[in-house]
């Protein structure tokens, strides 16, 4: 059994919050810290919500509390009609912020030199699975360039590359945790790691159902009815907004490409992101199969970017990785 050494960067949200429960349940995952950052909520919010889900799932993980704002940008506002008023879908969390009072551990550095310290610790072993804006990877790069040699790979949920017609879910050129820090996001794009972007080209065409969602709470569980209750305000929010009874699955997507690789089709090319104008968040990839010159692409390393999936078979991994740790 190969396992995966992780940092998980993130910034609960229900999503979030519904994939570290998936990497927690999965044998081959080894979460060696959860770092926060801004996006779904303030980095208060995300950091109370990450002490809260490390403390009921992983009290052996510590948090590390990440970037408050964007790299350049002011910082987005919270998400309550999305995420629920406190980020996580409006379940009941303890009073305070105080760690103990979760159960976990907050760890006294910044995400960004906790990630530094923790790659170089663990050589050639970690990967950043990171899906929130990519702040806390940028200043990590920026404080110690090296460490892009030295990490086993980054996968993100982010970026829109119209692959089926999918271009952004924030804009109608971006996608959310790209938008949110899209200068981050270009450096990240363009570091020496290896890359690999899951985003909405394949995470929208991953749909937990409604019915799906009522199987796992009736099946899987205390994990299952915690999937079920965190996911109501965001089940109402896809509902609302798109007709769609079910969910997108973001974030998860990320773990399952980590976890079982053969159920994506990538598209290796360097990727780009504007920095400016109306279409400030933009994820655009330059193929590798192009031949034609492209300056602003071609100095940079190829990343991956996946393009299709085989989107059943990520719902059944999902499904059978809590019922299996149940």
């Amino acid at each position: 059994m190969s396992m995966h050494k992780v940092i998980y960067d993130t910034d609960p949200g229900v999503d979030d919050a519904m994939a570290l429960l998936f990497q927690v349940r999965h044998p081959e995952i080894e979460l060696l810290g959860i770092t926060s950052v801004f996006g779904n909520a303030t980095i208060e919010d995300t950091t109370r919500n990450a002490l809260f889900l490390a403390g009921r799932f992983a009290p052996h993980v510590p948090i590390a509390r990440g970037a408050a704002t964007p790299l350049v940008r002011e910082a987005p506002g919270p998400l309550p009609f999305i995420h629920g008023n406190n980020g996580v879908g409006d379940i009941e969390l303890p009073a305070g912020t105080d760690p103990a009072a979760f159960g976990a551990t907050l760890d006294p550095r910044p995400a960004h030199r906790f990630i530094i310290d923790t790659v170089r610790a663990n050589p050639g072993e970690v990967t950043l699975l990171a899906v929130g804006p990519m702040t806390n990877l940028a200043l990590a790069l920026a404080e110690d360039p090296e460490i892009a040699k030295l990490v086993k790979q980054v996968v993100i949920m982010g970026g829109a590359f119209g692959i089926h017609g999918t271009l952004g879910n924030v804009s109608p050129a971006a996608e959310a945790n790209i938008f949110n820090d899209p200068h981050a996001a270009d450096l990240v794009f363009g570091a020496t790691w290896p890359l690999t972007a899951v985003g909405l080209d394949v995470t929208q065409l991953t749909i937990m159902s409604a019915g799906y969602l009522k199987a796992l709470r009736d099946e899987a569980g205390a994990d299952g009815q915690f999937v079920w209750e965190v996911s109501r305000v965001y089940h109402d929010f896809h509902l609302s907004s798109e007709g769609l009874d079910g969910i997108y699955v973001h974030d998860s997507s990320a773990v399952a490409f980590l976890v079982r690789p053969d159920l994506y089709t990538v598209r290796g090319g360097p990727v780009r992101v504007l920095t400016e104008g109306i279409a400030i968040g933009q994820t655009i990839q330059k193929p590798s199969t192009m031949p034609v010159p492209a300056p602003e692409w071609d100095t940079r390393p190829s990343q991956s970017v996946c393009i299709a999936a085989d989107y059943a078979g990520v719902l059944d991994l999902y499904r059978a990785t809590l019922l299996a740790a149940g």
